[in-house]
């Protein structure tokens, strides 16, 4: 989902850990998404998602002036499952086709998708990285610490 500020991190998420609420304040708005547990309380149909929700804050005016006005976007990740996500408005649109209603184009100023994080096994688990893009595991690392962040599934 795409929300528009650190603050719907904590309506959203049931447990917001040190380690998340730091990658949040450093990277967004920006190209990182943070898997979480959602909140037992949401009635949301996304999906099979498993009691989880991936939440990033976009570094796009047009976006983020879109969301304080509609509050929490779900939107897909551009992509079919096991292609390459796209990074322009056309690609998504090509790859997504009738899938999805509308497909917000504000020019596009990254070609490298979004890193993922997942943080649901915080704090007794390490978080993993799911896709490495445009934050590098360095530049988390710097934030979080080397211990709490691993490569790949766990």
């Amino acid at each position: 989902m795409l929300i528009a500020g650190v603050a719907t991190l904590d309506a959203l998420a049931e447990t917001v850990h040190d380690e998340v609420r730091a990658l949040a304040e450093r990277f967004w708005p920006g190209p990182l998404t943070i898997i979480v547990p959602a909140r037992a309380s949401l009635d949301l149909d996304l999906g099979e998602t498993h009691g989880t929700i991936a939440l990033r804050v976009p570094d796009d005016p047009i976006a983020l002036e879109l969301l304080r006005e509609t509050g929490p976007l779900a939107v897909s990740s551009a992509n079919r499952t096991g292609e390459p996500p796209a990074t322009t408005a056309p690609d998504a649109d090509a790859a997504l086709g009738d899938a999805v209603a509308v497909v917000l184009d504000g020019g596009g100023r990254g070609t490298v998708a979004s890193t993922i994080v997942d943080a649901t096994g915080l704090p007794e688990r390490t978080m993993r990285i799911v896709r490495t893009g445009a934050v590098s595991a360095e530049d988390l690392r710097a934030v979080v610490g080397a211990d709490r962040l691993a490569d790949g599934a766990a």
